[in-house]
């Protein structure tokens, strides 16, 4: 029994953990795939991404279609691991993840979009666990992720502007233009402050806190330094937007783990 009370709190999250990274890993790469399928001809126009395979052609857009079904295939097999509230959750995102290449084309917006997408694992992570979302906690983390994407996804998008105007790709960076400092900075805080009610009304320590307020001197770093109207700048930006929402992870893992210590 007490090898069992010692294990039990870290093989659960363990197992989720694995299922959810894998599934990551594969859904990403699946809506890589959606992507420079919808773009193949607009990214021979921009000069980071014509040397893309579909847009060299490397690839048709045929094995990109054989491609895409196997890593579809392969995510519908980690989400049958799944209650069946989750799968079902689970498998209405793919209807985010198809149209948001399309949005670079009728909106401004398509990095809120992106976010849509890339944030749902809020939702799913959640009902995978409990059975059911918990709309009052999950709602807010799910938009501070939102905002959060935001904020890379813009500087990222900047690194592109000038050819997107030629060829006719919107985006944020193109949006926002000179404020874009000002504007990513609110949505900063904006995330930061959603992601702090998150954890406030899911009753987290103070490890986590610890995890948000680093994350918010990353972001603050990062919108300080970047220069928008040069690329190898965004890039690292971008980059460092990353570790940002890493140690909003270690916070929760941390704050878990103090949790869980007093259960030995």
């Amino acid at each position: 029994m007490a090898s069992y009370a010692l294990e039990t709190p870290f093989i659960t999250p363990l197992t989720y953990l694995s299922l959810f990274g894998l599934g990551a890993v594969i859904m990403r790469g699946a809506g890589c795939t959606i992507n420079d399928m919808w773009d193949r001809s607009l990214d021979k126009g921009v000069d980071r991404t014509r040397s893309r395979p579909l847009a060299r052609g490397d690839l048709t857009q045929s094995q990109a279609l054989i491609f895409l079904g196997g890593q579809l295939s392969a995510g519908l097999g980690v989400l049958v691991q799944l209650n069946w509230y989750s799968i079902l959750l689970g498998a209405s995102s793919l209807s985010v993840v198809t149209i948001y290449p399309f949005m670079k084309r009728v909106t401004y917006w398509p990095q809120a979009v992106l976010g849509l997408a890339f944030n749902w694992g809020a939702l799913l992570g959640w009902s995978a666990v409990a059975g059911a979302v918990d709309w009052s906690v999950c709602l807010p983390l799910y938009a501070g992720g939102v905002c959060w994407t935001l904020v890379y996804d813009s500087i990222y998008a900047h690194q592109d502007k000038k050819d997107d105007v030629t060829v006719g790709i919107r985006s944020t960076a193109l949006l926002f233009g000179p404020q874009s400092r000002t504007i990513l900075s609110a949505l900063s805080v904006s995330s930061i402050s959603l992601i702090t009610l998150a954890g406030y009304l899911n009753a987290h320590g103070p490890a986590f806190y610890v995890g948000v307020g680093l994350a918010a001197a990353q972001l603050a770093r990062v919108l300080y330094h970047t220069d928008f109207d040069v690329r190898e700048s965004c890039w690292r930006g971008f980059v460092g937007c990353g570790w940002s929402g890493f140690w909003v992870w270690m916070g929760a893992v941390a704050d878990y783990v103090s949790f869980q210590l007093p259960l030995w």
